[in-house]
C-alpha cells in the first residue's frame, strides 16, 4: 500500500472493524463485498500500470459500488476524480483534457480512454480527490483534496456529529459533491447503514423516514421542498445535517418546528476549505438561526475590511489543479478568501450577507441578494426565494426575484412588495418578482442564482 493511502486505511479499518452496510440503486453491499469490489478495481489498475498519483475518473451514480471504486483507486495509489453518470460527453472530454486521466472506473469496469501517461504533478503527491466545482461563476476549478487532511477532518466531524453504529442514514446528495463524500465516509467509519438515493425526492425521504431512518443530510433547497410538502412521520429521525448553501432563519425555524425531536446541524464550508468550517448545532438554536455561528475545531477566521469572510484551516485543499497562480490568489496571509460577505452579529455569531460576485449594483446602490432572499422567505406565504441581478441599460442592473409560493397561498407581487417595504430599505426591493413552481437548481441540487437571469 502506498504512502498515499490515508483514506484507504481509514475506510479499510472501518470495513474490517465496524462492518457498515451500503444500499442503493438495487445494490446491497456488506463490508466484505465492498472490500472485494475495491480489490478488483485495485488489481485491474495495477495490471494496467497505473502511475502513482495518476488521476482516475470514477463514474458516480450514487451506488454503493461507487465507494468501492474510490477505495480501489486509492489502494492502487491513484487520485479519484468523481464524474457523474449523466455528465455530457463534451464535458467528460473537457475533464479528461484537464486531468490527463487514462482510465475510467465504472463500478468494477475499467475503460482506457488515453494512451498517454500524464506527467507527475507535485501537487498530487498526497492527493485523494480532484473535485471540480460547479463553475457557476466561470470555468470549473479542479480542487485537489489531500488524504491526510480529509482523514483528519473526518476525525473532527466524527467527534462533532456522533454518528452511531445503529444509525441508518439516507443520503440524497451526489458523491460528486464534497458534502456527499464526507457523509458517506463518516457513515462507514461509524459502522452504520448507508442508503444512497440516485436523486432527491420528498417521496423517497418520506418513505425512508417512515421506515425508521435516523439520519439524513440535505442541502437547504431540499429542505424547502420538505417544508412545502404535507407533514410526514419521522419517528426515529434523530439527526439532520444541512449545508452547501445558506439555510436562512425562516427555513431553519420551519424545519426545527417540523421535526422537533431531531437535532439540526447547519454546516458552512467550501470544497476548498475541506468543508464544515462553521457549525450551528442544536444548542445554538433558536437564537442562532440565520447565522453560521462559530468555527469548528482548529479553524480560525477573519472578516476583511471589505466584508469578505476569510478562513484558515489545516484541512483545506492542496491547491487548484494546474493553476498555481489561481491558488496563490485564493489566499491572503494563509486565509482562504471565501468570496462570502459576512458580519458579526451583536451576539457574536457570524452571519452571511451575500457573495462578493453576486452583489447587485443598481444605479450605484449596492444590494446583497441573500439579504433580500432571507427577508422575502420570512413571509408566511412564501416557500422559497432566489434573487439576482439582471443587466439593465439604464441603471446597470436591476434586482429580480424568483418566488415559490407555499401550497394554497395566493400572495401577489403587490402584496409581497408592500409587506417587504415595511421591513427593508426601499432601494433593496426587487424591481420584478416572478412566481414559479420551483427554484432553478444547479447540478449539485443547490439553488442556482446564475440561472435567474435566464428565467
Amino acid at each position: 500500500m502506498t504512502h498515499l493511502a490515508a483514506l484507504a486505511r481509514y475506510l479499510d479499518a472501518a470495513l474490517a472493524a465496524r462492518q457498515p452496510r451500503f444500499e442503493g440503486s438495487g445494490e446491497s453491499l456488506d463490508a466484505p463485498e465492498l472490500a472485494r469490489r475495491a480489490g478488483t478495481v485495485e488489481s485491474a489498475l495495477r495490471a494496467k500500470a497505473l502511475a502513482r498519483t495518476e488521476p482516475v475518473h470514477v463514474v458516480i451514480g450514487n451506488r454503493p459500488g461507487d465507494l468501492a471504486a474510490f477505495l480501489g483507486v486509492w489502494r492502487a495509489g491513484g487520485v479519484a476524480v468523481p464524474v457523474h453518470t449523466a455528465t455530457p460527453d463534451a464535458v467528460r472530454t473537457a475533464l479528461q483534457a484537464r486531468t490527463g486521466a487514462r482510465f475510467v472506473v465504472d463500478g468494477e469496469d475499467i475503460t482506457q480512454i488515453s494512451e498517454i501517461v500524464p506527467s507527475p504533478r507535485p501537487l498530487l503527491d498526497d492527493a485523494a480527490l480532484i473535485v471540480f466545482t460547479s463553475g457557476s461563476t466561470g470555468e470549473p476549478k479542479g480542487v485537489v483534496i489531500g488524504h491526510a487532511r480529509l482523514a483528519a477532518k473526518l476525525d473532527v466531524l466524527a467527534h462533532l456529529l456522533q454518528l452511531r453504529a445503529d444509525d441508518t442514514v439516507v443520503l440524497p446528495l451526489q458523491l460528486t459533491f464534497i458534502f456527499g463524500i464526507w457523509v458517506s465516509l463518516l457513515v462507514a467509519n461509524a459502522g452504520a447503514q448507508l442508503i444512497l438515493l440516485p436523486r432527491f425526492s420528498v417521496e423517497a425521504i418520506r418513505e425512508h423516514c417512515a421506515a425508521g431512518v435516523t439520519v439524513t443530510a440535505c442541502v437547504p433547497t431540499m429542505l424547502r421542498a420538505i417544508r412545502a410538502d404535507e407533514p410526514f412521520a419521522a419517528p426515529a429521525l434523530r439527526l439532520l445535517l444541512t449545508g452547501g448553501e445558506p439555510l436562512g432563519a425562516a427555513l431553519g425555524q420551519a424545519i426545527a418546528q417540523r421535526f422537533p425531536s431531531t437535532a439540526l446541524y447547519d454546516l458552512y464550508g467550501l470544497t476548498e476549505t475541506g468543508s464544515c468550517d462553521f457549525c450551528m448545532g442544536p444548542s445554538d438554536q433558536p437564537a442562532g438561526f440565520g447565522a453560521i455561528n462559530a468555527p469548528t475545531p482548529n479553524v480560525t477566521y477573519r472578516i476583511a475590511d471589505d466584508g469578505e469572510l476569510q478562513v484558515k484551516t489545516p484541512y483545506g485543499m492542496l491547491g487548484y489543479l494546474d493553476a498555481p497562480s489561481l491558488t496563490d490568489a485564493a489566499f491572503a496571509e494563509g486565509y482562504f478568501r471565501t468570496g462570502d460577505l459576512a458580519r458579526r452579529r451583536a451576539d457574536g455569531r457570524v452571519e452571511l450577507i451575500g457573495r462578493r460576485k453576486e452583489i447587485v449594483s443598481r444605479g450605484g446602490q449596492k444590494i446583497a441578494p441573500l439579504e433580500v432572499d432571507n427577508l422575502l422567505a420570512a413571509h408566511p406565504d412564501v416557500a422559497a426565494v432566489l434573487c439576482a441581478g439582471v443587466p439593465d441599460a439604464s441603471v446597470g442592473e436591476r434586482l429580480h426575484a424568483i418566488v415559490v409560493r407555499r401550497p394554497g397561498a395566493t400572495v401577489t407581487e403587490a402584496a409581497l412588495r408592500a409587506w417587504a417595504g415595511e421591513r427593508i430599505e426601499r432601494y433593496k426591493l426587487p424591481d420584478a418578482i416572478h412566481f414559479h413552481d420551483a427554484l432553478p437548481l444547479g447540478r449539485t441540487g443547490k439553488a442556482d442564482r446564475g440561472a435567474v437571469k435566464a428565467l
